[in-house]
């Protein structure tokens, strides 16, 4: 996603979410976010819930990067591209980016990057364990998978 302080400086946001639990795994902000950085980010969720077999993604630069693809490879990680103009096909990420900007990027204007990440983290943390979701049977993600008694996942969403 892309937004705006309020000095005019454009950023951008890369939103991971969990499509078994719609758990927001992760919210990174920067001026960039390049291919490098995305693995990194990456690395940094598959430390705590393993790789998942497969991650549905736009055909963003940052996404057909040489970098991201053999990222992918080295982890046999399906990559599952989605058709330009068919934003249906990652809806879970697609739902998720709508419920974020109204409670966070449109709700607040932020004069540097670290607002915008105190105000995601307080915000991812609500949505994650707080905010119940109709297709949970109204429970949070968090609750979800304690109620199944795993942390399995299968596939991720990215944007």
């Amino acid at each position: 996603m892309s937004d705006a302080l309020l000095d005019g400086r454009c950023f951008r946001t890369f939103n991971v979410i969990d499509d078994y639990n719609r758990e927001a795994l992760a919210v990174e902000i920067d001026i960039s976010l390049t291919a490098a950085r995305i693995t990194r980010v990456m690395d940094q969720i598959l430390l705590i819930r393993g790789a998942p077999e497969r991650i549905r993604v736009d055909h963003g630069p940052e996404f057909t990067s040489a970098i991201f693809v053999a990222w992918c490879e080295k982890r046999n990680i399906v990559i599952e591209y989605t058709q330009p103009g068919k934003p249906t096909q990652n809806a879970f990420v697609e739902r998720f980016n709508g419920i974020y900007r109204d409670g966070v990027l449109d709700a607040w204007c932020f004069m540097n990057l670290s607002q915008v990440r105190e105000e995601t983290e307080r915000w991812l943390k609500d949505y994650n364990t707080v905010r119940p979701h109709e297709s949970l049977g109204d429970i949070s993600p968090i609750e979800f998978l304690t109620d199944r008694g795993h942390a399995e996942v299968s596939s991720y969403a990215w944007s």
